[in-house]
């Protein structure tokens, strides 16, 4: 099993970089450049913080509830939980960043969203010819995210 666990340096607070605004239909890689464009428009801010490393080497992925944000947008939101996902065998934790505690609903819809992107992510390793790479939502961390209400 993949090792889950997160920076030690992670703060409750962090500064958060948005990549691809909510409802952006382009995934952008750390350098900023296009990672690939997605058939369906994300419902979510999509970024990392800068400086924390993840398990596939790309800086820590975050995911910022709330209205859309602007690319490029720095700012410190709180963490509120954190997803286990699986890309192509590495733990690459999704940090879930809100300025207001995680309803059910937003849980409900994380995992949905994720397990879908697995999929999607998993159609887009086979054509880039990486075949039999493990991609998936496992859950959520119980030691971050509190339990659902």
């Amino acid at each position: 099993m993949a090792d889950f666990s997160l920076p030690p340096e992670l703060p409750r607070e962090p500064e958060v970089l948005i990549e691809s605004p909510r409802f952006s239909v382009v995934k952008r890689r750390a350098d900023g450049g296009v990672d690939f464009i997605s058939p369906l428009p994300c419902p979510y801010n999509y970024g990392c913080i800068p400086g924390l490393g993840s398990g596939d080497g790309d800086p820590l992925d975050v995911v910022v509830l709330g209205p859309r944000l602007r690319r490029g947008e720095r700012l410190r939101v709180p963490v509120v939980g954190v997803i286990a996902f699986l890309d192509a065998g590495c733990a690459d934790p999704k940090v879930i960043c809100s300025a207001r505690p995680l309803r059910p609903v937003d849980r409900v819809g994380l995992e949905t969203f994720f397990r879908v992107y697995a999929l999607f992510k998993r159609v887009l390793h086979f054509a880039r010819g990486r075949r039999g790479a493990d991609t998936r939502f496992l859950g959520w961390l119980p030691d971050v995210t509190p339990p659902s209400a």
